[in-house]
């Protein structure tokens, strides 16, 4: 981090008032030792610290202590955690070494601190993020602190980020939804989820996350008085019944919001379940679902259900913890209304997740909700030939917003992703069931392994001694646990027939009088290959020619030849240097800063750039650059997994240039009329050139795709809304499409 001008003292004086809140918030469940060891804490960090600013050009102390006050007001978190908050940077930006901290503060805070510290940046790894994350994600099952600093770190880091360059915000906000979010989730932290939703949405999608924000603002006084008449009489019941409770109304978070506009396809104004209404009742532990269905009751008195809207997680919880009583009612004027009723306890691990369950571990007989996922993730790190990459994408499977629960033949219930597989149920039961799998039926009917299971099957697993997992399997599961398994044992394998590749080189290095430990790492490098295991397996399988003709020895070394120098050179080293090819016409993009250069490089099919769009460049394994937008389905996977094949990229301040765009556009179907409407409109109106159309009608409604050609992101913006307003549009939006291209598929060579 560089140096900055130190604290003054009249900074200092403030830091200390600021610190002074912390403590006093801390203080009455605090003891003497822990008293005198987090001021310890904080004047360590204070004075290793005093010469670093963060962009915003405020002392960067106040980052360390502001992660200590979330991690204690926001999560819960006790005094061990708020010293390894104050530490956090410590040892990564400044000179105090990990020993030290060992020694002053024992065990305990020096291996949360060590986890919370990033790998040395020269740390020779494909992909140093995704090494992080395993490091960070590795330490959860000993200590769940390290994880749940890590989020709060992240939150302040997204609460201020509006001093950062724009496409370093959209960078950590792709790094943010790939996945601190999905932890969050996982881990129950539902507040700091949604926030952190929403100020990605912010960043990525400024314009939408503006227009949701301004009609909620003008639509509040009225809101309010809704939510104010719809509880009245709710009211009046609860306490006839003389249940303890608290009633609150709200409306959904931007981007649920925004969520439910891309996904129903309809307008702000049609979103009917925008008002939800939350019942916080004082219940003791062992009435909790007596009284919670009592509530319940009393809602659908005074209002008409929808019953395929009642969601019941008092009776199951969910694999996050997530306890609550969800319907969707009718109120008035017609409007959807959302209730969620619940315990104070269970509002408290709804709000503060994995913390607050610890405090509550015990008062109910069900097995701990984390217990299963914990042991998961055990599994995956056991893994030793696992990559951070694969390692990151099997976590992934483990942080899953919706699920389905399913049964063993016994009746004892499994929760699994949505999508998850019969195969995948066999994994989850053991692994070693899984790996000898031979045969599965679910409710007594057999099913292919890769069938896809829903809620309330009963799947039982057949067995053979002789089975073994193969490399097709792991197109036949989604969880981590199932993945991790099946990829274990085929690298056991692919091992036993690597050595015969070992032999190969080993005879050719000893022909040539050369070292084999001196040259084979320069080898596997050379042909793009991961670790010398898949080196030798490749030579193995013929998937290369080892002709050392292209090689030459310098004093027992091998090198390349001049001449094949750039023709041969490790795909890694290619990534820091421009592509040779060139086009035949300037690029009207700027890479890497340098504007009029020439690139070979294409916009991405799946989300189709614009000029104006924010955008990024990533450059593929066979050296082609693909210009992604950052709002892309595809950003946050590419920017977080390989981050460093991303070049900064911009768009050159010419606007000339025609952008090809697809628009998905949803309608009553009068029966006539139709295609002329759009075309008059795009091509006459608007003077846009129509690549390609095509609308289907069905029983009063039509939905067309018409593909066009555009300047710019303002000119595309002007025909959105000019489409919008034509008679009988319900809909109008850009298509985005999440695709398995070889930005997905080329971990290998990377």
């Amino acid at each position: 981090m560089p140096q900055g001008q130190e604290i003054t003292d009249i900074e200092r004086q403030e830091i200390h008032q600021v610190f002074r809140k912390v403590i006093d918030v801390m203080q009455p469940n605090m003891s003497l030792e822990d008293d005198i060891n987090v001021q310890a804490a904080f004047e360590i960090a204070l004075e290793a610290h005093k010469r670093q600013r963060r962009k915003s050009g405020e002392p960067y102390i106040y980052h360390p202590i502001e992660v200590a006050r979330i991690c204690l007001e926001e999560i819960g978190l006790g005094p061990t955690a708020i010293m390894c908050a104050l530490l956090h940077d410590v040892v990564e930006d400044t000179d105090i070494t990990l020993p030290e901290i060992y020694s002053r503060f024992g065990p305990k805070v020096g291996k949360i601190v060590d986890g919370l510290t990033k790998l040395d940046g020269l740390y020779n790894v494909e992909s140093a993020q995704a090494e992080n994350f395993k490091k960070v994600l590795s330490t959860l099952v000993d200590d769940v602190r390290v994880v749940l600093i890590k989020l709060a770190d992240r939150l302040h880091n997204m609460r201020t980020i509006d001093s950062m360059p724009i496409h370093k915000q959209l960078k950590i906000a792709a790094e943010t939804d790939f996945i601190y979010i999905p932890l969050a989730h996982r881990l129950g932290l539902y507040k700091i989820k949604t926030e952190l939703q929403d100020i990605c949405l912010k960043i990525t999608e400024p314009e939408i996350y503006k227009e949701i924000e301004a009609k909620l603002e003008n639509t509040l006084t009225e809101r309010t008085n809704y939510i104010k008449d719809f509880i009245e009489p709710v009211k009046d019941r609860l306490s006839e019944e003389g249940i303890e409770y608290k009633i609150t109304g709200r409306s959904k978070a931007i981007s649920s919001i925004y969520n439910k506009l891309k996904s129903k396809e309809v307008p702000f104004d049609e979103i009917y379940d925008i008002f939800a209404v939350r019942i916080v009742a004082d219940i003791p532990v062992g009435k909790e679902k007596q009284i919670c269905w009592a509530i319940y009751s009393i809602i659908t008195d005074v209002y008409n259900p929808i019953p395929e809207r009642l969601k019941d997680w008092v009776t199951t919880p969910k694999s996050n913890g997530y306890e609550s009583l969800h319907t969707t009612v009718i109120g008035p004027n017609g409007k959807f209304v959302e209730v969620q009723i619940r315990s104070e306890r269970m509002d408290e691990i709804a709000e503060r997740g994995f913390a607050a369950h610890w405090k509550y571990k015990g008062v109910k007989s069900q097995n701990n909700v984390f217990d299963a996922w914990l042991d998961n993730i055990r599994g995956l790190l056991e893994d030793n030939d696992t990559n951070a990459l694969e390692f990151l994408s099997d976590f992934k499977t483990n942080l899953f917003n919706e699920e389905v629960y399913v049964f063993t033949p016994k009746g004892e219930m499994k929760v699994l992703p949505k999508g998850a597989t019969a195969l995948d149920f066999a994994f989850e039961i053991h692994t070693d069931v899984g790996s000898r799998a031979t045969a599965i039926k679910v409710n007594n009917k057999l099913v292919p392994m890769g069938y896809k299971l829903e809620s309330g099957d009963q799947v039982t697993v057949v067995t053979s001694k002789n089975q073994r997992p193969n490399q097709e399997w792991l197109k036949l599961v989604v969880t981590g646990k199932a993945r991790a398994k099946i990829r274990s044992t085929v690298k056991e394998e692919m091992k036993a027939l690597a050595e015969y590749g070992k032999e190969q080189v080993e005879r050719k290095l000893k022909n040539l009088r050369i070292g084999f430990e001196d040259n084979i790492d320069f080898l596997v490098r050379h042909f793009g290959y991961h670790s010398r295991v898949e080196f030798y397996f490749g030579l193995y399988k013929e998937e290369f020619n080892l002709d050392f003709k292209k090689f030459v020895i310098e004093a027992g070394h091998l090198a390349v030849k001049k001449a094949d120098e750039v023709e041969d050179e490790p795909e890694k080293e290619k990534v820091v240097k421009k592509p040779t090819k060139k086009l035949e016409n300037k690029s009207k993009i700027i890479v890497n800063g340098e504007p009029g250069d020439t690139y070979e490089f294409k916009f991405a099919n799946c989300c189709s750039p614009v000029q104006g769009d924010p955008i990024f460049g990533y450059l593929t394994a066979t050296q082609e650059l693909k210009i992604h937008r950052f709002n892309c389905p595809n950003a946050s996977r590419l920017l977080a997994n390989y981050g460093y094949r991303v070049l900064k990229t911009e768009w050159e301040d010419d606007p000339r240039g025609s952008f090809n765009t697809e628009l998905l556009i949803t309608g009553v179907d009068s029966g006539v009329g139709v295609i002329q409407m759009l075309t008059n409109e795009i091509s006459n109106n608007l003077g846009l050139n129509i690549r390609a159309l095509s609308i289907e009608g069905n029983q009063g409604y039509y939905e067309g795709k018409v593909s066009t050609f555009v300047n710019n992101k303002d000119q595309l913006n002007l025909a959105l809304k000019a489409i919008q307003k034509l008679e009988g549009v319900m809909s109008v939006v850009r298509i985005e499409k999440t695709l398995k291209t070889d930005e997905s598929n080329d971990t290998r060579k990377a």
